[in-house]
């Protein structure tokens, strides 16, 4: 992801120019991982740009604070004024929004007490892009992180590290992504994405007890799969259930619906198939505006 410099920063309250939005090099996030973090997308529609699930991301922004013990000092309202306030003097059509919470500095050390919270709400060009080819996905030799380590419903800075190792083993190695697998070795999800797995029309995906996160993307996903008539579960899921798959494909807000070609150099009957390509299909329209029933999601600019 390469970021373009907009204009402008909203930081603790205040718009201020980009570069601007600095911290000392003794902030506590930076040390010990101690932040929480959203993304967000921002589409264009007919009646302009819209931001995607805005309040469920920052919803879920304040239960991560929360399960941290991290005190935020802004709550849902706030944070979504905020992102229209930036949104509009970046003057940004389709792009992505990073919500941003961490500790500063002022305190050393493990004890987190002493460092208070500084917010960030950033945004940068992020042009709708055509789908590409399917991905190619190797299972990583990293695990991903045990549910009783760190909580995966919280999106948290630290834990990140996890998927930045499995991703750069994939990459070096000639792979798009890395599938993890969890401590009991079901699967859990990719570095940045829930996995989902189609056989015989049913559509599966793992639990957040599988380490997985309660992915934004994942519940759309799985909202607009029962609206289409398909039988839908959350339950665990054996790297074999994916090789027997008759598609896979990942999801996430930055990525959107991708379908697999392969795991493990195994090819997959179709990518995209017919389900992944449905719900592909009213994703696109549900993000844009063109399909009236999901116009609750979207939070006009």
């Amino acid at each position: 992801m390469v970021t373009t410099e907009a204009s402008t920063i909203w930081f603790d309250g205040a718009l201020v120019p980009w570069h601007e939005a600095r911290v000392h090099v003794l902030t506590h996030g930076l040390h010990y991982g101690t932040g929480v973090l959203e993304g967000t997308r921002v589409f264009g529609t007919a009646e302009g740009p819209a931001v995607f699930r805005l309040e469920d991301h920052l919803r879920r922004l304040v239960r991560s604070a929360h399960m941290l013990r991290m005190p935020l000092p802004y709550g849902v309202e706030e944070l979504a004024k905020g992102t229209v306030e930036l949104l509009r003097a970046n003057g940004q059509g389709a792009c992505y929004v990073r919500h941003f919470a961490f500790l500063g500095d002022g305190a050393m050390g493990l004890d987190m007490r002493g460092a208070g919270t500084r917010t960030v709400i950033a945004s940068w060009e992020w042009p709708e892009q055509a789908p590409g080819r399917p991905l190619r996905l190797k299972t990583s030799s990293w695990r991903r992180t045990d549910p009783n380590s760190v909580p995966p419903a919280a999106k948290a800075t630290g834990p990140y590290l996890n998927s930045v190792l499995a991703r750069r083993e994939a990459t070096d190695a000639g792979y798009d992504e890395a599938l993890l697998l969890a401590s009991d070795g079901s699967v859990s999800e990719c570095s940045a994405e829930n996995v989902f797995a189609v056989r015989d029309g049913v559509l599966r995906t793992p639990p957040v007890a599988a380490g997985a996160l309660e992915g934004v993307t994942q519940d759309t996903v799985l909202a607009l799969a029962r609206d289409l008539g398909v039988e839908v579960r959350v339950e665990r899921l054996l790297r074999s259930d994916l090789y027997a798959a008759d598609e896979v494909f990942v999801c996430g807000t930055a990525a959107g619906i991708v379908p697999v070609g392969s795991l493990d150099d195994r090819e997959l009957p179709a990518a995209p198939g017919a389900v992944t390509a449905r719900v592909a299909e009213l994703y696109r329209a549900a993000v844009s505006g063109a399909e009236p029933r999901y116009g609750r999601w979207l939070t006009r600019v």
